[in-house]
This record gives C-alpha cells, sequence and structure tokens, in this order.
C-alpha cells in the first residue's frame, strides 16, 4: 500500500458486482433481511455476462437459500454462472460454505475464491484448516457487522456475535489475509458505505478488507479506496441504474 497525507491507499482495488440468488432469480435483500426482497433477474448467467462486458474482472456469487440453510442449495446455478464468464471474470462464491466439503466443491467448479462467514467466526481453526488445503488466496472470510459486532447468520436479529476488531485480529491469527466487510444496517439501503469502520479495520493492519454494504454511486467506491479497502462489493447500486460500472471501473484505473 502507499501513503499520503495520512492516509494509506492499496496499491491494487477490486470492484465486485453482487450476483445474488435465491430460486435461480438475481436478488437484493435489505439489511440481510429475507423478507425485504426485490427480484431483478430470472437469468442470472446473462447478468454476470453483462457485468462482465462491462469490464467487470470479478463477481461475488452468493446463495442465499444456501447460506439459510447453512448449506449450499444452487451449486448448479453457481457452476452455470461460472462457466458463462470463465476467461472474463473470476469469481468469488459464497452461501452456506460451512466445511472443507462444500468449500472443496465450490473451488472444483470454478471458483476462484470462496467466501465463508458463520463457521469462521465459530471456529477460526475451521479457516486454518481451508487455508492449508487451498491457499490463503482463495479464502476470504465475511465478517457480517450489527452494532459494532460481527455476528453469523446475519439475517437471524440479536445474535451475540463478537466485537468485529476482535474477531478480525482472532481470524488473523488464524491465517485470514481478506476479509468481505458487511454495515447490515445499511446493506440494500443505499445510504452510503460505513467509512469509518473500514478505516478503523484498515488501520488495524491485518488483512485485506473489501467493504459491502450502502454503496450508491462511483464517488463511494473511490472514497472506500481511500480509506484503504482494497476492494468493494455493489449490488443495488448497479441493478438500479444509479451506478455505472464501466465508467466507475474506469475511474478506478
Amino acid at each position: 500500500m502507499s501513503s499520503g497525507g495520512g492516509r494509506v491507499v492499496p496499491e491494487h482495488f477490486e470492484l465486485l458486482p453482487a450476483i445474488d440468488l435465491r430460486d435461480g432469480r438475481a436478488v437484493r435483500l435489505t439489511m440481510g433481511d429475507f423478507d425485504r426482497q426485490t427480484a431483478y433477474d430470472g437469468d442470472p448467467g446473462s447478468v454476470a455476462e453483462r457485468f462482465a462486458a462491462a469490464g467487470a474482472r470479478w463477481l461475488h456469487i452468493v446463495d442465499l437459500d444456501g447460506a439459510r440453510a447453512g448449506a449450499p442449495r444452487q451449486p448448479e446455478t453457481v457452476a452455470a454462472i461460472v462457466r458463462r464468464v470463465a476467461g472474463l471474470a473470476r469469481c468469488q462464491v459464497a452461501g452456506g460454505l460451512r466445511n472443507d466439503r462444500a468449500v472443496a466443491e465450490a473451488l472444483g467448479a470454478g471458483a476462484d475464491r470462496v467466501v465463508v462467514g458463520t463457521a469462521a467466526l465459530g471456529d477460526p481453526g475451521f479457516v486454518t484448516t481451508l487455508a492449508r488445503r487451498h491457499g490463503s488466496d482463495r479464502i476470504v472470510v465475511a465478517l457480517d457487522v450489527r452494532d459494532g459486532r460481527a455476528v453469523g447468520e446475519a439475517w437471524r436479529p440479536g445474535g451475540p456475535g463478537l466485537p468485529v476488531d476482535d474477531a478480525l485480529l482472532r481470524l488473523a491469527d488464524a491465517g485470514v489475509e481478506r476479509f468481505a466487510v458487511t454495515a447490515i444496517a445499511r446493506d440494500g439501503a443505499l445510504r452510503g458505505p460505513d467509512l469509518d469502520l473500514v478505516r478503523r479495520l484498515v488501520a488495524l493492519g491485518r488483512g485485506e478488507i473489501i467493504a459491502s454494504a450502502g454503496i450508491r454511486s462511483t464517488a463511494d467506491v473511490l472514497a472506500l479506496r481511500q480509506v484503504g479497502a482494497a476492494g468493494a462489493i455493489v449490488g443495488k447500486a448497479l441493478y438500479e441504474g444509479r451506478l455505472d460500472l464501466a465508467a466507475t471501473l474506469a475511474a478506478l484505473t
């Protein structure tokens, strides 16, 4: 990373359009609430192709049904999307990946990286094992943050979780090098990213931070890069035409 004026700016930055899957459709949830869903497209593969054609080099694909069930529920759909963009964009896959078999199958189906969350929070040794078997560069840990605490099964209110700083440090000690951080209260709300949260976690200096939730515009993406995020996951703003993907990618170059 390079610094200037006291700010740390990453030397690279990944912009990952999100494809959240429920019953085979591309959808978005508000604040992780399954009862607050907006469906956008019945052919998520075509969505992936459009994102890749606009210049995206990474996609963030989430099996929401799998996340809720605790095990993958749409592996065929995910694998089909990965195949559609093979050679054009790399894929980061999430949703219900709570054991080594599920992770190995996702990677075997062509995912370049996998995201684990609930299982990692409960057992940091799980990600140590994954990093050793598959390579730490292929493992991302999701930190879904509510009221300053990293929680598993983020759609369920009331879980105690861990202070997010403590969770990140604990998982970094277990070998995690990259974290996907979602500010739950801003997810799908288009109120801007939680820059203070991202800045604080970047300052720990214990891994790359990919920020998610609240992003409305190119300016928001650039602000995240300026506070030190190594990437951003963008969803609703893309689907509702508020953020131009090609223009944002150009602004990042």
